[in-house]
């Protein structure tokens, strides 16, 4: 089984389309259980820091399960000062479904182990689903995780669990966020037809959400910064021309620290690079802020068929209607 799955492509839920390569397969011994719970440990913004969430539904989609069950799920905010405190622990692993105290101990102690393991490591999330109890035959009633997941907080590269992030496999990630990652740039692929380039999330999250209140469909986060350059400015436009989807490029630019003339040139120099017009791929240019005059004019006397706009309102409107032509 093993040799069938080596150097294939495996295709879930979580990696459609593309799917990711299959270099490694762990092999473990099945464990037998009588009951499955879900358990995670994540930083939550409503406690200003890390909270464990369970829910007796284990093995299953807990999105599912906060939608239409959400009495199953039980949220408990950890205090980064005291940490996890054994009435804390003990009191989720009676809402998961332990019943026996040595069952609710050992589940205590996975727990208390797990986020010991979050707080050295810098994790942002350790999902374990399903924690178990396992059978008295075959197990001796032990709590077992069973299956885990783990992220990391990525701006601790290069400065601390250096063994942690040796293990990243650039080749099971979007080769274009890999490739952003290069030029500094936040990019996350998307299924839509309308490419954007925004400087700042907040702005970016605002611009996805304009789209789609128009009638159309973001094909990409894409988060230049504040401090980009004309040549991120050309690698972005890149990124995003990759994506065979792309019908048309929304660029919304609020200029504080990004100033708007140099994103005017580097605009310029990705149309005339990439030559978006013989690819027939309209340009929407939204601009305001630091040098918008200047970027203003740099657009106008590049003799390219750019369409600038100083709303986003009106942008997010011409660039769904471009496209639809």
């Amino acid at each position: 089984m093993s040799s069938q799955m080596l150097n294939n492509t495996l295709y879930t839920k979580q990696n459609e389309p593309m799917g990711q390569p299959v270099r490694k397969v762990l092999v473990h011994e099945g464990v037998d259980f009588t009951n499955e719970y879900y358990f995670s440990i994540l930083l939550d913004r409503a406690f200003d820091g890390p909270a464990m969430i369970g829910s007796p539904c284990g093995g299953m989609d807990i999105e599912e399960v906060a939608e239409n069950t959400p009495e199953k799920l039980k949220t408990i905010p950890i205090d980064w000062k005291e940490g996890l405190t054994d009435a804390k622990a003990r009191e989720m692993a009676e809402f998961l479904g332990f019943k026996e105290e040595r069952h609710i101990t050992d589940a205590m102690d996975n727990m208390k182990g797990l986020y010991n393991l979050f707080k050295e490591n810098d994790c942002t999330q350790i999902e374990i689903n399903p924690i178990v109890q396992t059978t008295e035959e075959h197990y001796d009633g032990k709590v077992y995780l069973v299956d885990a997941k783990l992220n990391f907080d990525d701006s601790t590269a290069g400065i601390r669990n250096d063994r942690i992030f040796a293990w990243r496999d650039p080749e099971q990630e979007d080769q274009r966020e890999v490739e952003a990652a290069k030029w500094g740039l936040n990019y996350v692929g998307l299924d839509g037809e309308i490419g954007c380039l925004v400087n700042g999330a907040g702005l970016a999250m605002a611009t996805m959400d304009i789209i789609k209140l128009y009638d159309g469909e973001p094909a990409n986060f894409l988060d230049v910064g504040g401090g980009a350059n004309e040549e991120q400015v050309t690698e972005a436009f890149k990124l995003i021309t990759k994506d065979p989807k792309v019908k048309g490029i929304f660029v919304n630019i609020f200029g504080g620290i990004m100033k708007c003339d140099t994103i005017a040139n580097g605009v310029v120099g990705a149309c005339k690079t990439l030559d978006l017009e013989a690819r027939g791929i309209p340009l929407v240019v939204r601009l305001s802020g630091t040098n918008v005059e200047e970027g203003k004019k740099i657009l106008a006397d590049s003799g390219l068929l750019i369409q600038a706009t100083d709303d986003m309102d009106a942008g997010a409107q011409a660039i769904v209607a471009a496209i639809k032509k």
